[in-house]
């Protein structure tokens, strides 16, 4: 994706693009290069070969003034498809919850210990990865979804403390739960910045997540696609955590 001249043998003979790449966790990369400069060589990229339709996975608070980077970013490659003359599909998601259970659900499984950014009492919208795939799929084979702006969202707005709860109830496992003050968090994605900038964004992300508001009504979204899966994170974790249960929780490395 940040080398233009390796796609044009990638996209060739392409119908459809899907693009979910994200850099916000990428020691090697950032969101400028990999969501705003690289979705823009793809977007190029597709165009040049003619390709039908393009499927973009955004972010559901996207902006230009948002305080996180991948936003700003995401909402970028959004303009610039827009302009692009292909047809496209939009669909704004907000954070999958398979990451951030297995952010806080693995150590807990591995240690007993998990770890909580913030105060963890500010009430978040999270999706499912596996909706989110359908939404894509749905567009995909649904010319009425091109040149549409999807916003979507999942059915609970949760708390990364009620998160930490559903994984203990539907594991059995109880652990000991810390919390980073957003004071400490603040000077740590100042000081990590230089030496670990992936970590200092997700550090950014953590406050971002306890201070907004990050709720989603879906009754809206249901309502102009009743199609769209509501996946509830309890339902989400039993089924994934059966057996072989553990397997999801190693393999588990989902984009926030």
């Amino acid at each position: 994706m940040r080398d233009p001249g390796s796609l044009r043998a990638a996209v060739a003979g392409a119908t459809t693009m899907i693009s979910s790449i994200q850099g916000l966790d990428d020691r090697r990369s950032s969101p400028e290069a990999t969501d705003r400069d690289g979705n823009r060589n793809l977007i190029e990229a597709a165009r040049a070969a003619a390709v039908d339709h393009f499927v973009f996975v955004s972010a559901l608070y996207a902006g230009p003034d948002h305080p996180m980077s991948i936003n700003r970013a995401k909402y970028a490659a959004e303009q610039f498809l827009k302009h692009s003359g292909l047809s496209w599909t939009i669909i704004r998601p907000p954070p999958y919850m398979e990451f951030w259970a297995t952010l806080v659900g693995k150590p807990l499984l591995d240690t007993g210990r998990t770890r909580v950014f913030g105060r963890g009492d500010n009430p978040i919208n999270f999706v499912s990865i596996g909706d989110v795939a359908k939404a894509v799929e749905t567009a995909v084979v649904d010319p009425a979804l091109q040149r549409v702006e999807l916003d979507m969202g999942g059915p609970e707005n949760l708390t990364v403390n009620q998160v930490v709860e559903i994984f203990e109830h539907v594991s059995g496992k109880k652990g000991k739960v810390s919390h980073v003050p957003l004071t400490a968090m603040r000077v740590m994605s100042v000081l990590i910045g230089p030496i670990n900038p992936a970590m200092a964004r997700l550090t950014q992300a953590g406050i971002l997540m306890d201070t907004p508001d990050m709720t989603w009504d879906p009754p809206p979204s249901r309502h102009r696609h009743p199609w769209l899966p509501q996946s509830p994170l309890s339902g989400v974790l039993e089924k994934e955590m059966a057996p072989p249960a553990s397997a999801w929780l190693h393999r588990s490395g989902a984009a926030p």
